[in-house]
């Protein structure tokens, strides 16, 4: 536990770190990139690039440092930053490296207001954040671990098949090396996939939503090819390179983002790549009978990236269930079909008793969540995922 001087210590030095902005966690990833370069291979560099990374660790330290008094507002944050911790396979000594240079990282740039009482308060309060972590991370090692067909770390997986889905997307089916079972996931989690892309120079761990049922000895992931300024180094890899017979190695199932039988209405909402984890909670709902009203919207610029537009027809067709979809650059084909933005005053919803489940952009999950929460539908009812760093809605 803190003490009420820390926090009223830590939190007095807030205001110097917001006018600092991001360049605290700049200043943060170079220190540390260059002391520990062996961390290359564990970090998205991509991310480094594109500067989302350094944003969504400035607002965490922002978060918590303010939040000190009652660190049971960050709980989501928390469950959701320590399941991708474990598909990067972090471990309590990599707390020690972050945590010293952060605490360097105050001293170089606070300059003079880095006094020895401000160092003890803020190495306090990183000490109890980090415990917070490597508890909740172990706990989740471990379980994993456990289970049928789990293990802890990287495990050897064979490329088995590799279809193409739309023009962007291609699904990849895994099996274990050893042949032996896979641990069962919940509809959708990810797994982290981690290789060494020729055009890298370090090794590359990315996270991958599970994008059907789980079977018990195979995984499938389905990889938009990520182009424009930051190219996607794995998507990219995946798709030209990565055939039958290759090798990678896979981290366990992970995620705090999965469809939760609560016997109420599903709707599940997706754009773009975010149709991937909706595709697994479709499959299970269809596998389970599920025997009330679901719901599955999604959205993208036209039908060459539409993926999975059959499968998914054929399976609400079967079961009676609402399908619709929104085509931003493309005339509507039938009932199913709108043109434009997505647009929920459009078709029915279950407002009052539904469970909402949202992935895509983040700018699209947002206004997806502000549009549901106008029409009436409670938060604890609305549930999404962010791929790449942690943000919130």
């Amino acid at each position: 536990m803190l003490s009420s001087q820390d926090i009223k210590i830590v939190q007095s030095t807030l205001p110097l770190i917001e006018q600092a902005g991001t360049a605290v966690t700049d200043h943060f990833y170079h220190r540390m990139f260059t002391h520990n370069p062996e961390l290359k291979d564990i970090f998205n560099l991509s991310h480094q690039q594109s500067g989302n990374q350094k944003v969504a660790l400035f607002e965490a330290i922002i978060a918590y440092a303010k939040n000190l008094n009652n660190l049971s507002v960050l709980k989501h944050a928390v469950e959701r930053i320590a399941n991708k911790h474990t598909s990067f396979h972090i471990k309590p000594e990599n707390y020690n490296i972050v945590g010293h240079h952060l605490i360097e990282t105050m001293r170089e740039l606070l300059t003079s207001h880095f006094t020895q009482a401000v160092e003890e308060a803020w190495t306090a309060a990183y000490e109890v954040l980090a415990n917070l972590f490597i508890h909740r991370e172990e706990t989740l090692y471990s379980q994993r671990e456990s289970m049928t067909g789990g293990w802890r770390g990287k495990r050897a997986f064979s490329l088995l098949a590799k279809t193409k889905e739309s023009s962007l997307v291609t699904s990849f089916i895994f099996e274990p090396v050893d042949q032996q079972p896979v641990m069962h996931y919940q509809p959708g989690q990810y797994i982290g996939i981690e290789l060494k892309p020729c055009t890298s120079d370090y090794n590359e761990i990315r996270q991958y939503s599970l994008s059907t049922v789980s079977n018990g000895s195979t995984y499938r992931i389905s990889v938009k090819r990520e182009l424009g300024e930051h190219k996607g180094i794995v998507s990219n890899y995946l798709h030209d390179h990565l055939e039958p017979g290759d090798i990678v190695d896979l981290h366990a199932p992970a995620g705090d983002f999965y469809l939760k039988d609560r016997q109420k209405p599903v709707v599940l909402i997706s754009a773009g790549v975010g149709v991937t984890p909706m595709q697994a909670m479709l499959d299970s709902l269809v596998d389970s009978q599920y025997k009330l009203p679901v719901t599955y919207l999604h959205a993208c610029e036209n039908n060459t990236l539409h993926s999975f537009a059959e499968h998914t027809a054929q399976c609400c067709q079967k079961q009676g269930w609402q399908y619709f979809t929104w085509y931003n650059q493309e005339s509507s084909h039938d009932a199913h079909t709108f043109k434009g933005f997505i647009n929920f005053d459009q078709i029915d919803l279950p407002i009052v008793a539904g469970d909402f489940y949202i992935c895509g952009p983040v700018g699209f999950m947002k206004y997806a969540k502000d549009s549901l929460l106008t029409l009436g539908v409670e938060q604890d009812r609305i549930h999404y995922e962010v791929f790449g760093p942690h943000a919130t809605l």
